[in-house]
């Protein structure tokens, strides 16, 4: 049976990879677990390895192609079966099939990766948390050749939610370090190995690499002569022809690129598609200095200095969980149709009911109960009714509707924003949330927050009103579908029953919603609802303890 070999998805937000090298050709025996190909993301490079055995039948695109996210690539199976019907987008034959190099190619023998080592350990960059994918390495506390115990801390490393250190769980010493600081790293990739002096750690670098990238390495005298493949310029062959993928070279016809002025940056000299979109910016670049007017000789100027003093400015580099934060947002806002829905509500019974706790408090004997207690609390309950609002819309197809609303606080700290989750609010008594969110936050300020909480949020409140904001736009935390922001108190007048203008405390509630998995209307259903709900809170309590 003819089976097919699909490019991978590696991440969740990965649409595409390039496929950088083939390790095998038509006609080759393969078995489970050797590498077929290496491919790479905008992050990372990864080896593809076979799944079945048999023989190539048919590659389906060449290396240097950008390829979808699961398109068949290639075909494995027994000699002489049809494959047509697996070839991409119905083609009746293979894009590569028995392809010769030329004799001017003389392309290196892949490396074969080394056999692991048994005596040496991996240390890999852990999982913090469910949905993370990688990490990023901030700090080396090792480095090669130091010896290093059970508990002693290797490096320190980062998620988007928070910051954590690894602490060895094998004694011996560093052989190698695979990444620098300042990495992002896949997690569960080898960061690096600790075994007996001497012993060769080379089999655990990531990637099937045979030597490890960071090392106690000096720079030799030629090192000069190694220069980045990216400013290697296209290799032609005897013909005169220039070497580019299919995608590269449907790009630059409709970009109207000359092929020759690309530099390319794909395997062996070969020109891909972002090769020709820098040649078309570069071609662009060109072509306004040329159409650029000659300005006549102008009158000399009065000549007006500023001081160095306010022409003074300092760069920073952002720090990288504010790189995540960033990359995420823009991500949300990229991905989901997002809409915003504010509405107000008297807080005239909320304001009483948290002065009679504070003038009872010795009493009651409660913790201290803030406004947002009081919302985290009602939407908990409001949420049970609005299960579109208490979900996760995931790979934009399939609606997962939780059974509790596990709710997600924006936490400013030191770090940036940070989003802990309050598991299971609904099912809480005032007093646990109070005591419980305070627990939360504390510890995101403080950067003691175990991975497990800052994943698992069903929806998110966010608030800002003790900051004065009046209104604002708060941005969905995907995969969630809706995120509240709570607002200012602000003082209002409305006519009361004899005609006279009462003044009363009012709050906003900003409502952000993805509007792929809901509509208006149930959004404003929900808003609604949870006006009702804060406006008589008193009375609503007390039926939900009865």
């Amino acid at each position: 049976m003819a089976n097919p070999i699909m490019m991978p998805k590696a991440g969740i937000t990965v649409e595409s990879c390039i496929l950088t090298e083939w390790k095998v050709k038509v006609g080759d025996s393969v078995k489970v677990g050797d590498v077929l190909a290496t491919y790479e993301t905008d992050k990372s490079s990864f080896d593809l390895t076979a799944e079945v055995e048999g023989e190539v039948l048919a590659l389906f695109c060449e290396a240097g192609d950008e390829v979808p996210v699961l398109t068949n690539i290639a075909v494995v199976g027994n000699k002489g079966e049809d494959y047509s019907a697996l070839a991409p987008n119905g083609a009746t034959a293979p894009v590569v099939e028995e392809v010769k190099t030329p004799a001017v190619e003389s392309a290196p023998a892949p490396v074969q990766a080394k056999p692991v080592n048994p005596n040496v350990k991996p240390v890999a960059m852990p999982k913090a948390g469910i949905t993370v994918e990688s990490c990023i390495l901030t700090e080396w506390k090792v480095k090669v050749g130091d010896a290093v115990k059970v508990g002693d801390i290797m490096f320190s490393y980062e998620t988007d939610k928070s910051s954590f250190d690894y602490q060895a769980e094998v004694e011996g010493e560093v052989l190698a370090l695979f990444c620098e600081a300042g990495d992002e790293v896949p997690v569960l990739s080898n960061v690096c190995a600790v075994g007996p002096h001497g012993e060769d750690a080379s089999g655990l670098s990531p990637n099937g690499a045979t030597a490890p990238v960071v090392e106690e390495v000096k720079a030799p005298a030629q090192a000069v002569a190694s220069a980045p493949v990216a400013s290697a310029p296209a290799q032609a062959s005897a013909e005169g022809k220039v070497f580019a993928s299919p995608r590269a070279k449907n790009l630059a016809e409709k970009l109207g690129v000359d092929l020759a002025t690309a530099t390319a940056t794909g395997p062996n000299g070969r020109i891909i598609e972002r090769d020709v979109r820098e040649a078309s910016v570069n071609k662009k670049e060109v072509v306004e200095q040329v159409k650029a007017p000659v300005s006549a000789p102008a009158v000399a100027p009065v000549e007006v200095k500023a001081s160095d003093d306010l022409k003074a400015y300092k760069d920073e580099k952002m720090s990288n969980i504010r790189k995540v934060i960033a990359k995420n947002m823009v991500m949300s806002l990229s991905t989901m149709a997002q809409l915003t829905h504010t509405i107000s509500f008297d807080c005239t019974n909320v304001m009483a009911f948290r002065k009679m706790l504070k003038d009872n408090a010795e009493i009651l004997k409660l913790p201290p109960i803030t406004i947002n207690n009081i919302i985290v609390y009602a939407v908990s309950r409001v949420l049970k009714k609005h299960r579109d609002l208490n979900a996760h819309l995931i790979n934009g197809d399939t609606m997962r509707y939780f059974e509790h609303v596990n709710m997600g606080i924006a936490t400013d700290t030191p770090r940036g924003l940070l989003v802990p989750t309050l598991f299971g609010a609904d099912t809480m008594t005032l007093s646990e949330i109070a005591v419980k969110s305070k627990k939360l936050s504390t510890d995101a300020i403080e950067g003691k927050l175990a991975p497990e909480l800052l994943t698992g949020g069903s929806f998110t409140i966010s608030n800002v009103g003790t900051m004065g904001i009046e209104s604002f736009t708060p941005v969905v935390n995907p995969p969630q579908t809706g995120i509240l922001g709570v607002n200012t108190l602000e003082t209002r007048v409305k006519i009361g029953k004899d005609g006279e203008i009462v003044p009363y405390t009012a709050m906003a509630l900003s409502l952000s919603y993805d509007h792929r998995a809901l509509d208006g209307a149930p959004a404003s259903r929900f808003l609604k609802d949870l006006k009702d709900y804060l406006e008589n809170f008193s009375i609503n309590l007390m039926a939900d303890s009865i």
